[in-house]
C-alpha cells in the first residue's frame, strides 16, 4: 500500500468523486495505490479494449453508440468532443477478477496489459472455435519489427532492378590517380583465335601490299645496276690514290717534279683526278639528288657536295690571288666518292641475290613474319616481300634528319672562318675542309655492307629476307616461336616398343593414332604409319581435349579413350603397373583401364643442336609451341646441351602459338629449305645486320659532328697545315675502321 504521502495529491479528486455519487459512504476512507489509480484514470483505453474483447467472445454487438469512430479517441465523444473533469461519471475503481470457468469450458487465451499490470483469462463454450486473432495470443499494442531475412532483401532489390530498368544502386566514384600512380592492371590475356581463309585483310595490311613488279625482273635490273656500277670502281681507287700517295711523299721529305715546286700544277692535276673519278662515280652522285628528289639526305649526297666544292675551291685558285697557300682537298673527295661507289655496288649486289632467290618460285614452302611474341615461320606467300622490300632503311633516316643540320652548320663555320676573318678569299677553302671533315666514309656503308654479307649467305642457305624493314621486323622482338617439327623434324621420332594389356594391338594403335592425329602433333605421321603396318583402322576423335598435365582425352566409338604420361594417367585415376618407367613413353586407357604402353625415341638432329646454339650466341629466345607432350625444356637439354634455355609457356598459349603457324601473315623473309636452321640463320642474320647498320651509322654520324667542330676550330685558327689531306684521310679511316669491323660480322652463321 502507498503512504499517506503519495496519497494528498488526489484528496481534492476523491472529493469530488464522493459529492457526485450519494449512493457510496464517503465517510469510509480506503486505501489505494498508485498502480490502482492509474488503471483507474490513466489506463482507459487498454480497458475499453478488454471490454471489447470480452464482449467478442461472448457474441455481442458492439453498440453503436460505443462503437469507437475511425481517427478519433476513445475518451472523447465524437459529437460533443472530450468531457469536461467535472461533467464525467465517477466510477468505482475495480480490479478485473478472473471469470469462473463454467462446466466443460477451456481457457481460450491470456491477454496481459503491461500498464495495469493484471492478466485477463477468457473462456470459450465447448465445440466454440478459437478466434483467429486469440489462436496468436496477440497483444492489442502494435506489434514488434520482425527480422527480415537476406533472401527477402535479395528479393525485394531484384524486383526493384526489374520494374525500374536497372538502376545504379551504388555508382561506383571514379578513383583519383596520383602523379607517380600505375594505372590497374587488367588481365588481357586471350587465346588466338585464326582468321577465316574468306575474311579480308585489315586496312593497314592492304596499304602495305600493292601492285607489285615481277622479281625476276628486279633480280634482272639489280644485276645489271651492279655490273655497271662495278666496272669503274677498280678505276675510281686507283685515281684516288694517286694525288694521296703524292702528298703522302711531299709530306715525308720527298721532292716531286712539277708537283712539289708549282702550286697551280698541282691544282691542275688534282682538278684533273676529281674530275675523272666525278665522271666515274656518276651513280653517286644521281642516286645523292635522286633521293634528294624524294627528301631524302644520304651520305652519298654529302661526298656529292664535297666534292662539288673542293672542285669550285680548285677552281677559285686561278681566278683569286689572295687565296691562302693551303692545298685543297680534292684528293679526299676523290676518295671519298670511291668509297661511296663501293657500298652502291655492294647493294646492288645484295639485292640481286636477294631478288633472285625469291624469284626461284612463285609459291615457296615457308614464310617468316613478324607476330607480337615473335618471329614466326607460316606458310609460304609472295605477295608482299617487294613492298616490304622497298622501304627506306632506318640508316636512310637518321640521315635525313641530322645531316642537314650539319651541312648548314658548315656553311655558318666556313663564313665565320673567312668573313668573320676579314678573309673572304678563303671562304671555299674553309668550307671544303670542313664539309670534307663532315663527310663520313662511313655513312654510304652502313647498310650496304652487312645487306650484302647477310644476302650472300642466305642466298646460300635458299633463304632471302626482305631489306631493312624485313630484317628490323623478325628480329625486334628478340623471340621465335618454334613447334615440334622444327625440333624433331619427321624421321628424328621413332616408335622403340608396344606392350598391349587386354586389348588387340590394331584396335590399341588404332586408337592412340585416332588421338595423336587430333592433336596436331608430330605424332600423328608416327602413329599413322603404324596403323598402316599392323592392319589398324582409321578412327574419328569425339570431345578432343588437351589437359596441362601431359595428355589428351577423347571419346572413340563410345569410349572415353585417354592417351599420355604416366604421371597424367595416374591423375586420371587409371591404375598403372608400378614396374614402368618410360620419360618419353606413351600410355593408352580406354575406359579408365590400361589398354597399351608405346615406348617414343626421339633422336638429336645434329642442325638443330647448331641452331639452338646459334639462338643462344645470338640472345634469341626459342617460344616452345609443342603439341606433343613429350617435348619439354628437360627433354630439350636431355638431347641437346644443358644451356639450352627456352620458354614453355602454358598450354593454352601453346595451342595458339602453334595455330599462327597456319596463319597467313605477310612476308618479312622467305624460306626454300625444310630444317630449323635455315629459319634460325634468317633470324640471327636479321638482327646482326640491324645491330651493325644502327651501330655504324651512330658512329658515322658521330664522326660528321666531330670533325666539323674540330675542323672549324682549325679554320678560325688559319691552321690549314695541321689538317693537309693526308691528316684529313687519316682522320676518316680511323672513323671508318669500327664501321668495317662491324658489318663484317654480319654474314657469319
Amino acid at each position: 500500500m502507498a503512504s499517506r504521502k503519495d496519497k494528498t495529491a488526489y484528496d481534492a479528486l476523491l472529493r469530488d468523486a464522493r459529492a457526485l455519487t450519494d449512493d457510496l459512504d464517503l465517510t469510509r476512507e480506503e486505501n489505494y495505490s498508485l498502480e490502482e489509480i492509474l488503471a483507474e484514470y490513466g489506463g482507459g483505453r487498454e480497458r475499453k479494449i478488454l471490454d471489447d474483447v470480452e464482449r467478442q467472445v461472448a457474441g455481442e454487438a458492439l453498440p453503436e453508440a460505443e462503437a469507437p469512430a475511425a481517427g478519433s479517441d476513445p475518451g472523447r465523444s465524437p459529437e460533443r468532443g472530450p468531457k469536461p473533469a467535472e461533467d464525467r461519471e465517477a466510477t468505482p475503481f475495480r480490479v478485473p477478477e478472473a471469470a469462473e470457468p463454467g462446466p466443460g469450458s477451456e481457457p481460450a487465451s491470456e491477454v496481459r496489459s503491461e500498464s495495469a499490470g493484471s492478466k485477463v483469462r477468457l473462456f470459450r463454450r465447448p465445440g466454440e472455435e478459437e478466434p483467429e486473432k486469440l489462436k496468436k495470443a496477440e497483444s492489442p499494442f502494435p506489434p514488434p519489427p520482425q527480422p527480415i531475412s537476406m533472401e527477402e532483401v535479395v528479393q525485394r532489390t531484384v524486383a526493384a532492378v526489374m520494374e525500374e530498368g536497372e538502376p545504379e544502386l551504388l555508382p561506383e566514384r571514379k578513383r583519383r590517380r596520383g602523379l607517380f600512380s600505375r594505372k590497374p592492371l587488367e588481365d588481357t590475356e586471350a587465346i588466338y583465335t585464326p582468321k577465316p581463309e574468306d575474311e579480308e585483310p585489315e586496312e593497314d595490311e592492304a596499304e602495305v601490299i600493292g601492285p607489285e613488279p615481277d622479281l625476276e625482273d628486279v633480280a634482272a635490273a639489280h644485276r645489271q645496276a651492279y655490273q655497271r656500277r662495278k666496272a669503274p670502281l677498280g678505276w675510281a681507287f686507283f685515281l684516288s690514290l694517286i694525288p694521296i700517295a703524292l702528298h703522302a711523299a711531299e709530306d715525308r721529305g720527298f721532292t716531286i717534279p712539277f708537283w712539289s715546286t708549282d702550286a697551280l700544277i698541282r691544282s691542275g692535276a688534282e682538278l684533273g683526278i676529281l674530275l675523272l673519278v666525278m665522271l666515274l662515280c656518276r651513280s653517286v652522285l644521281a642516286k645523292g639528288f635522286r633521293l634528294l628528289a624524294r627528301k631524302r639526305f644520304s651520305g652519298e649526297l654529302m661526298l656529292s657536295l664535297s666534292a662539288l666544292v673542293s672542285f669550285a675551291d680548285g677552281v677559285s685558285r686561278f681566278f683569286l690571288p689572295g687565296r691562302s697557300d693551303a692545298d685543297g682537298y680534292a684528293a679526299v673527295a676523290c676518295l671519298g666518292l670511291a668509297v661511296a661507289l663501293w657500298g652502291c655496288v655492294r647493294e646492288s649486289r645484295g639485292w640481286y641475290d636477294t631478288c633472285r632467290t625469291a624469284g626461284l618460285t612463285e609459291n615457296p614452302p615457308y614464310l617468316v613474319t613478324d607476330t607480337p611474341q615473335g618471329a614466326c615461320k607460316q606458310k609460304g606467300s609472295l605477295p608482299g616481300f617487294y613492298t616490304a622490300a622497298a622501304k627506306d632503311d632506318l640508316p636512310l633516316l637518321w640521315c635525313t634528319a641530322i645531316l642537314p643540320v650539319i651541312l648548314v652548320g658548315t656553311a655558318v663555320f666556313a663564313g665565320l672562318s673567312s668573313f668573320g676573318r676579314g678573309r673572304g678569299q678563303d671562304f671555299l677553302l674553309s668550307w671544303s675542309a670542313i664539309l670534307a671533315a663532315a663527310a663520313s666514309f662511313a655513312l654510304p656503308l652502313s647498310f650496304p655492307l652487312p645487306f650484302s654479307s647477310l644476302a650472300r649467305h642466305l642466298q646460300r642457305s635458299g633463304c632471302a629476307v626482305a631489306g631493312w624493314f624485313g630484317a628490323e621486323r623478325i628480329s625486334a622482338k628478340r623471340a621465335m616461336i618454334l613447334t615440334d617439327a622444327d625440333l624433331f623434324p619427321p624421321g628424328s621420332i621413332r616408335l622403340n616398343g608396344i606392350k598391349v594389356y587386354g586389348t588387340a594391338l590394331p584396335d590399341a594403335v588404332s586408337y592412340a593414332a585416332a588421338l595423336a592425329r587430333s592433336s596436331g602433333s608430330g605424332l600423328g605421321r608416327l602413329f599413322d604409319g603404324l596403323v598402316r603396318s599392323e592392319g589398324g583402322t582409321t578412327l574419328t576423335t569425339q570431345d578432343f581435349s588437351f589437359y596441362e598435365e601431359g595428355g589428351w582425352a577423347g571419346t572413340i566409338r563410345g569410349e572415353s579413350v585417354l592417351l599420355g604420361s604416366a604421371s597424367f594417367l595416374r591423375k586420371m585415376d587409371v591404375r598403372l603397373p608400378a614396374s614402368l618407367n618410360l620419360k618419353t613413353g606413351l600410355f593408352l586407357s580406354v575406359d579408365r583401364e590400361l589398354a597399351a604402353v608405346f615406348a617414343v625415341k626421339y633422336h638429336a638432329v645434329e642442325n638443330v643442336d647448331w641452331a639452338l646454339r646459334m639462338l643462344r650466341r645470338s640472345r634469341i629466345t626459342p617460344i616452345l609451341a609443342s603439341r606433343d607432350i613429350n617435348i619439354t625444356p628437360a627433354l630439350l637439354q636431355r638431347k641437346f646441351q644443358r644451356k639450352v634455355k627456352v620458354q614453355y609457356p602454358p598450354l593454352a598459349t601453346r595451342l595458339a602459338l602453334s595455330e599462327q603457324e597456319d596463319g597467313k601473315g605477310l612476308p618479312r623473309a622467305l624460306l626454300l629449305r625444310e630444317g630449323l636452321l635455315p629459319y634460325a640463320e634468317t633470324v640471327t642474320g636479321s638482327r646482326r645486320l640491324c645491330s651493325a647498320a644502327r651501330r655504324s651509322t651512330a658512329l658515322g654520324l658521330l664522326s660528321s659532328a666531330a670533325g666539323t667542330l674540330l675542323a672549324y676550330y682549325l679554320c678560325m685558327q688559319q691552321s690549314f697545315s695541321l689538317m693537309g689531306p693526308v691528316t684529313m684521310l687519316v682522320f676518316l679511316l680511323l672513323w671508318l675502321l669500327p664501321a668495317l669491323l662491324l658489318t663484317a660480322r654480319a654474314g657469319r652463321g
